[in-house]
């Protein structure tokens, strides 16, 4: 089944919009994989790149949870989900991954995220960040997640037309 994108208002409060762009990038992601086997997905760029499509979701995995479980909800003992020695660059090695596994773990984090941004009252909450060593809002926290997946929406662009050449996926 394919995924489908939300149609992203064009007015509305900064919070609605905010919400609205993540969730349009998250889905693109997942768009970006529609259709594709497990193979598919670990096929890598170019060398000595290992970024694959798998890798991407196994990242973004990561960045969900360090942005709104580790940095928002102070969830900082917790661990990396690819690493226990806290190397984020594991994340993009996915050869042994499966769609399966990625996929769930990812969800698993917009899940929470999502919960966590629900929770708090507004984007004007505030968190020290002892990883970056200053304070943090929400709302950079959900700027810099639509940067990011817009970014590697980007790298997905790529990397499915290197698979099978399908274009606007």
């Amino acid at each position: 089944m394919p995924t489908e994108r939300p149609e992203i208002p064009t007015v509305g409060g900064e919070r609605e919009l905010l919400r609205a762009h993540l969730e349009y990038h998250r889905a693109t992601l997942a768009w970006k994989c529609d259709g594709l086997s497990d193979a598919d997905l670990r096929k890598q760029s170019m060398p000595p790149s290992t970024l694959s499509l798998l890798g991407l979701v196994r990242h973004m995995a990561e960045v969900e949870r360090a942005w709104f479980r580790r940095t928002i909800n102070g969830e900082t003992e917790l661990p990396l989900v690819w690493s226990d020695e806290g190397d984020f660059q594991v994340a993009y090695d996915a050869w042994e991954s499966t769609r399966s596994e990625a996929f769930a773990a990812w969800q698993a984090e917009v899940e929470h995220a999502r919960r966590i941004e629900a929770a708090a009252d507004s984007l004007d909450l505030v968190v020290h960040s002892a990883r970056w060593g200053a304070d943090v809002s929400l709302r950079a926290v959900m700027l810099h997640m639509i940067h990011e997946y817009a970014r590697h929406n980007g790298h997905a662009d790529f990397l499915r037309e290197g698979v099978d050449g399908v274009t606007g996926a």
